[in-house]
């Protein structure tokens, strides 16, 4: 799936650097989950507190023909006027929910997952119209998932679980503590400067576990002064596209925390 701050571009690296892993991988805000499939561990805990997001990801695991035909029907349907209804329909059954799920991740405005204050998904039509695609194996995706928990549950929580042996990717909405702009702005309504906080705890504890941690966040004077003292501190370089135009897209800053 697309995600916004999604690490597609850094998964392969964080991989590498994290490999091998002695105990279990635990990433505590899975999103699309493109650490975790680039390592593909064999013991995983992958939480997050979306609970549309952890339905799909159960639902892709225990029964991924059923995902593959309703996301068929969805393909041969497509319009923009089809879209609308379907972001309007509220289906009951898992399978259904989660196949419009993906449905609308793959066909919204850059893959962007936000929702009103009622908690509806209220993103617009975007310009993909594609909702199978050739890299789509839904059976492999579900094997891989097989001997994961996949939960939804605040990051601490899950953190909380981690003992020596195990890793930590955590990779939480970026807010930092003054001077907002942009999604930073959007995920302080959804992560506040007081989560920052308690990420940062919750790591610190891990860590006197014995936990292995990585973890990324925005490249920002705050964030640097919350984990300087306790965690290794490095800069990575990205792509952003989450904008309207290409004229406002360009590369920025995230710093990696270890």
């Amino acid at each position: 799936m697309k995600w916004a701050g999604g690490k597609r571009w850094l998964a392969r690296q964080i991989a590498e650097l994290a490999t091998p892993i002695n105990g279990r991988y635990i990433e505590p805000f899975l999103g699309s989950g493109a650490v975790f499939f680039a390592i593909q561990p064999t013991q995983a805990i992958l939480s997050d507190i979306n609970a549309d997001l952890i339905n799909t990801y159960n639902a892709i695991k225990l029964n991924p023909k059923r995902i593959f035909e309703l996301l068929l029907l969805h393909h041969k349907h497509h319009s923009k006027e089809y879209y609308y209804t379907i972001r309007e329909y509220k289906p009951r059954c898992e399978f259904r929910m989660a196949a419009r799920f993906i449905y609308l991740n793959r066909t919204c405005w850059n893959g962007l997952y936000r929702v009103n204050r009622k908690g509806e998904f209220n993103v617009p039509i975007g310009t993909k119209s594609n909702v199978i695609m050739e890299t789509d194996d839904w059976f492999r995706l579900s094997d891989i998932l097989k001997f994961t928990d996949v939960v939804c549950a605040d990051f601490e929580e899950t953190i909380d679980k981690a003992v020596s042996g195990d890793l930590i990717f955590a990779d939480p909405p970026y807010t930092v503590k003054h001077n907002y702009n942009g999604f930073i702005k959007y995920n302080d309504s959804l992560f506040s400067w007081d989560d920052q906080v308690r990420l940062r705890d919750s790591l610190l504890r891990a860590k006197s576990r014995g936990v292995k941690i990585f973890a990324t966040n925005a490249y920002h004077t705050s964030i640097h002064e919350l984990y300087q003292n306790d965690f290794n501190l490095d800069s990575l370089t990205r792509a952003s596209v989450l904008a309207g135009s290409s004229s406002h897209r360009g590369r920025y800053e995230e710093l990696l925390i270890s």
